[in-house]
């Protein structure tokens, strides 16, 4: 029985599905546990985002998930969560819903830097301040206790492609925090398969996963699911757990719940 905590709905604009149906091709496809994560909405003013619900689209995605966990339960698991980028001056906005929808998990994907509004897309950086950019706010969110995991951990390698001395470093900080940290690392399944699709690695990147390996990080499988289908490569999902471990790596199928650490009501 397999565990994928990282699922998006079609409110995030560009996934799609109906969110039963990521339900029972979970079922189908001998899923025991998974979790909700869509893009969350952020309480932006004059800016809307074209990758994640509205803020007034919240009450209906808990609503829905939380349906859900009704109808199918006794049959699987589905826990309530949102990916979210490591934005601060949003934090306070955010602990009100996690208290108001008493949500089970937040996911760290951190895709701008410093924000979305003024920022750069962090799977598009090319520079060295704009690596520094995205290791600095990835190591604070795993600092800060608000997140289950780190998904797409190298994400950075999909702009900056070479792995030379900077990339290297940014890698060695951002594993060498997250086992200070106790933060799983996300093995992202859409990024390999979009690799594969366009002939060159991005993310997940060999050389990043080789270090974590060797550092002694846990890793955890991400579907990254944006269509029901993500659910039915089981071969997929087998392949990639045995590559984790022939590197070293410890694999986990489970996460922390957002109630079992209450640093984050103070650190952030």
């Amino acid at each position: 029985m397999k565990h994928n905590f990282h699922t998006h709905t079609f409110r995030c604009l560009h996934a799609d599905g109906e969110d039963e149906a990521y339900v029972l091709a979970a079922l189908e496809n001998g899923f025991s546990k998974i979790g909700f994560s869509d893009h969350t909405p952020w309480p932006y003013k004059d800016f809307v985002s074209g990758m994640r619900m509205e803020a007034s689209e919240l009450p209906d995605y808990v609503a829905s998930i939380r349906a859900l966990q009704e109808k199918y339960r006794g049959k699987i698991e589905i826990l309530l969560g949102l990916e979210c980028e490591y934005f601060p001056a949003y934090f306070p906005w955010l602990k009100q819903q996690i208290e108001t929808y008493a949500l089970d998990y937040l996911i760290l994907g951190h895709h701008f830097s410093p924000s979305e509004i003024s920022g750069f897309y962090n799977g598009n950086l090319r520079t060295t301040e704009q690596l520094a950019y995205y290791r600095d706010d990835v190591i604070a969110g795993m600092e800060s206790g608000l997140f289950a995991y780190l998904a797409h951990p190298d994400l950075f390698m999909n702009g900056y492609q070479e792995f030379d001395e900077h990339s290297e470093a940014v890698s060695r900080a951002v594993i060498e925090a997250a086992v200070r940290t106790n933060t799983p690392l996300e093995f992202n399944l859409l990024g390999y398969v979009r690799g594969k699709h366009n002939g060159r690695p991005g993310y997940p990147y060999p050389a990043f996963w080789k270090l974590a390996g060797e550092a002694g990080a846990t890793a955890i499988l991400g579907i990254d699911a944006h269509r029901p289908d993500a659910y039915r490569d089981k071969a997929l999902f087998e392949t990639s757990e045995a590559y984790l471990r022939s590197l070293g790596l410890q694999v986990t199928d489970e996460i922390n719940s957002i109630w079992s650490d209450q640093r984050w009501k103070t650190n952030t």
